[in-house]
């Protein structure tokens, strides 16, 4: 009488490969789906860009928009007083002479804006699992947390260095950390250039970009 594990063994066909242990095949598909993981998980970090040129642009106070600002930079370009004036802003001037003729070159800047400043900026990160804000603030760094309910970018308490200023930073940065807490309306400019846009309760206007790619163009220089 044939063995039976013998017929078993006979009736595979000759040169068909043994299928994988279940456990080896899912390595091999963790493996591979690895780097689609990774590539998702980058472009979660970046704003969508809206493309279409032939529709009108988007409303920039849509409440949607604002949740997108998690884990993005902006650096403040334009500071538009309610009466219409713009204020001096640091940096800001540097910023426009690296982005000249380019798509992504901001508003104008204030006359007598301070030239070879460092830049104010504002960092809003996921990164520790809580909504953490950070940046620089004319003269010192700051951190905080923010929050985005209802279309409105907000802060609590914000907490910085002490180091006293001269100048064009020393000046404004006391009106910059009190217009954080005084934010009435919040807009994202989806078409390029991509604008942070925060409306201050007595009307002023905030116009933050994303800083230059040229990081050096908005670094202090000694």
């Amino acid at each position: 009488m044939p063995n039976r594990s013998s017929a078993r063994l006979s009736a595979r066909p000759s040169g068909r490969p043994a299928p994988r242990p279940p456990r080896l095949r899912a390595g091999l598909i963790a493996s591979r789906l690895a780097p689609l993981a990774a590539a998702l998980m980058l472009a979660a970090c970046k704003m969508p860009v809206h493309h279409d040129s032939s529709a009108p642009p988007p409303d920039p106070y849509t409440p949607a928009a604002t949740q997108l600002l998690d884990n993005t930079q902006w650096q403040l370009v334009q500071w538009k007083q309610a009466d219409g004036t713009l204020r001096a802003v640091p940096g800001a001037a540097d910023t426009a002479a690296a982005t000249a003729g380019t798509a992504s070159s901001p508003t104008a800047a204030a006359p007598g804006t301070p030239q070879n400043a460092r830049p104010i900026t504002l960092d809003l990160s996921t990164a520790t699992g809580l909504r953490r804000a950070s940046g620089f603030s004319g003269c010192n760094r700051y951190t905080g947390t923010y929050m985005l309910k209802n279309g409105l970018l907000s802060f609590g308490p914000l907490a910085g260095t002490r180091m006293a200023c001269a100048g064009a930073g020393g000046e404004i940065e006391g009106a910059y950390l009190d217009a954080l807490a005084h934010i009435a309306r919040t807009g994202v400019q989806m078409d390029e250039p991509q604008a942070l846009l925060l409306i201050l309760e007595d009307g002023d206007r905030l116009t933050f970009t994303h800083p230059p790619a040229d990081k050096n163009a908005a670094e202090p220089r000694q």
